[in-house]
């Protein structure tokens, strides 16, 4: 049975944003996963997002204090619909990514990750698809804020799509 995903990272909540925007929490409750890449900030955020969700997964960022560190893990794995994914917040530089994920996380599907505040999808040498959803509070450099939606189904990640936060 397909599942359906919301990839979030970078929340930074309250610095970045008072709370996440009304598209995302729309996304996350129709959402059979949800996946964070870390750099929440406040655990507020991650107690909304787990009493909101039907399954989180999600580890803390470089920005994460000890109260979230003790809560989640740096690197997170799970197997969804025949999808082995992994989850970090950090994958370091641009330049090299595809090779380092490589041999990082050798043997999993997708890569979800975050800290640059930049959407990402690439495909490894090796097969690895590596994703990063932006952020959906703080754009940085990019033209508007994002998050992704994918669909896990039988194996194979399908419908991934960067979308564009829009506040209403």
């Amino acid at each position: 049975m397909p599942a359906s995903l919301v990839l979030l990272a970078d929340t930074h909540l309250p610095k970045r944003a008072k709370a996440l925007p009304d598209p995302v929490w729309d996304a996350v409750e129709a959402a059979d996963v949800v996946i964070h890449a870390g750099d929440w900030v406040d655990e507020v955020t991650l107690d909304a997002l787990e009493q909101r969700s039907r399954r989180l997964i999600a580890v803390f960022g470089n920005n994460d204090g000890p109260g979230l560190r003790v809560r989640l893990p740096e690197i997170a794995t799970a197997e969804i619909e025949g999808i082995r994914l992994a989850v970090v917040h950090e994958t370091g530089a641009a330049q090299g990514r595809e090779k380092r994920m490589d041999e990082r996380f050798a043997g999993f599907d997708v890569l979800v990750f975050g800290h640059s505040h930049i959407p990402w999808d690439t495909t490894t040498p090796s097969g690895l698809r590596l994703l990063n959803p932006g952020s959906p509070t703080d754009r940085r450099r990019q033209p508007v804020c994002t998050f992704m939606t994918a669909v896990a189904d039988a194996g194979a990640l399908r419908d991934v799509e960067l979308v564009p936060v829009v506040r209403t």
